[in-house]
């Protein structure tokens, strides 16, 4: 195999002419790396599971720069700017135009104040909010806890670069969708938001379900914590947060996050989260949205338990076997 250091020059060379874009003129990279990974039981962000130490998001921002991505923000907490710089984002300098961005529970329209005893975050839409200020060209957004796989990232960054540069409605946007059947876990539950899409592959509905588990005989999914269930075909496509979108999807979704708050603070002010896909299904309901689902047959890893992260180590150790990846992804800082 080819010293990391040598890979990055060619294929730094090689993303450079893709679609004849300049570096500041391509898709931007977003990474949403602020959640705490409760079921988890700490910062799996930053837990290694690579043979040099490596974290998932390394294996994903490898991926999307092997794609043709160049710029990155990372959307933190501000109490783990350090460590998160110190543990991924060092590496990934080297190599890539870093940013980060801070979700804080207090970035808030005018009139609006976090009501009392509200620690959760705001979601993932409010994510993209916190950096706004950053995203300046179509972007793609991904989470920093979940393994996508190169394919999944050629496929977001060539239709970006073919489809979203357009300033007229409808917007030109994607998701990536992946066979459910290969995003479960044997340790518990999950949520997945399930699709529906029509003959020319676009996006009709999104509906997010909860609570996904496996058992003997498959895959079910319960709406009422357990009491009845409904059986979901392996191959069903799901969201995993992979999207594309317009630079002029941020604007959108700062229209509509006061919205989101009248609701949310009448109904779940502790809770409520303004969500992506509620995004993007209300584009949808205007007719302001065409999403486009890419379908990818890319297994999916991630550590959502403890008991994850076994399964997690073996298979990117086997994917190094294989000479997918590098046994070390980045230069030595």
């Amino acid at each position: 195999m080819e010293e990391p250091q040598k890979t990055l020059q060619e294929n730094s060379q090689k993303n450079s002419q893709k679609k004849n874009l300049p570096l500041k003129e391509r898709p931007v990279l977003v990474v949403m790396a602020a959640g705490m990974g409760s079921r988890y039981g700490g910062l799996k962000q930053m837990d290694p599971i690579g043979p040099s130490g490596e974290v998932i998001v390394d294996y994903s921002v490898w991926d999307a720069w092997r794609a043709g991505f160049h710029k990155i923000v990372f959307i933190i907490k501000k109490e783990i700017a350090h460590d998160f710089r110190e543990k991924v984002g060092k590496n990934i300098e080297r190599v890539m135009d870093v940013h980060y961005a801070y979700q804080e529970i207090t970035n808030l329209p005018a009139g609006y104040s976090v009501p009392e005893g509200r620690v959760k975050p705001w979601g993932t839409a409010h994510a993209i909010l916190s950096a706004a200020d950053q995203i300046d060209a179509p972007f793609a957004v991904i989470n920093a806890d979940d393994y996508y796989g190169l394919d999944a990232f050629q496929l977001i960054y060539d239709y970006l670069v073919e489809n979203s540069y357009e300033k007229t409605l409808p917007y030109n946007c994607a998701m990536v969708g992946f066979q459910l059947g290969n995003t479960v876990t044997e340790n518990g539950h999950v949520a997945r938001g399930v699709t529906s899409v029509d003959e020319n592959g676009h996006l009709t509905s999104i509906v997010e379900h909860t609570r996904i588990e496996t058992y003997p005989n498959g895959i079910h999914s319960s709406f009422d914590n357990g009491k009845t269930w409904t059986d979901l075909p392996f191959e069903t496509t799901v969201s995993m947060n992979l999207w594309g979108f317009p630079q002029k999807v941020v604007g959108e979704i700062k229209d509509g996050f006061p919205t989101f708050l009248d609701r949310a603070l009448a109904e779940n002010p502790l809770k409520a989260e303004y969500f992506l896909p509620d995004v993007v299904s209300s584009l949808l309901e205007q007719g302001k949205a065409n999403v486009q689902v890419l379908t990818s047959t890319e297994k999916w890893y991630g550590v959502t338990y403890q008991e994850d992260k076994p399964a997690v180590i073996a298979a990117i150790n086997h994917l190094v076997d294989e000479e997918i990846y590098p046994p070390r992804l980045w230069p030595r800082v």
